[in-house]
């Protein structure tokens, strides 16, 4: 009878033990995720306000005026583009796709390629707007 219970204690205190790690480490995945995806959307962010601030310090600066901006690109975006005068994005992270998007107060053009990476941007400004382009 000593036995049996001593094996009864042993297996219910390994079910718990066991059913506590498990339960840390799928709080763990998660909370990770949900980070991971925290610091795509703060890269994008950053690199949106970046591109959107010089162009319209270019585009007030006026027409012979350029600069060149290195910035990085996170990885997960599946399209960029550039429509009235906003920067559109969309990322996808672990709830699925999301549509992001950045407006300048100055007319934008141009195109942005979707690599991920540090980018090199050139902003040229001309009389009726600001042209974005991989430098």
């Amino acid at each position: 009878m000593k036995k049996s219970q001593v094996s009864i204690e042993y297996i219910i205190i390994v079910g718990f033990v066991t059913f506590v790690l498990l339960s840390t480490l799928a709080m763990a995945f998660l909370y990770s995720g949900t980070i991971k995806d925290q610091i795509k959307i703060t890269q994008l962010t950053n690199f949106a306000n970046k591109v959107t601030s010089s162009a319209e310090a270019v585009f007030y600066s006026g027409k012979p005026s350029k600069a060149t901006i290195t910035t990085y690109f996170p990885e997960g975006v599946l399209s960029a583009s550039i429509v009235e005068n906003s920067l559109l994005f969309s990322i996808q992270t672990s709830t699925g796709v999301n549509i992001i998007s950045f407006s300048s107060n100055v007319p934008i053009f141009g195109t942005l390629s979707t690599s991920s990476g540090i980018k090199k941007i050139q902003i040229t400004a001309q009389d009726d707007k600001a042209v974005i382009s991989p430098a």
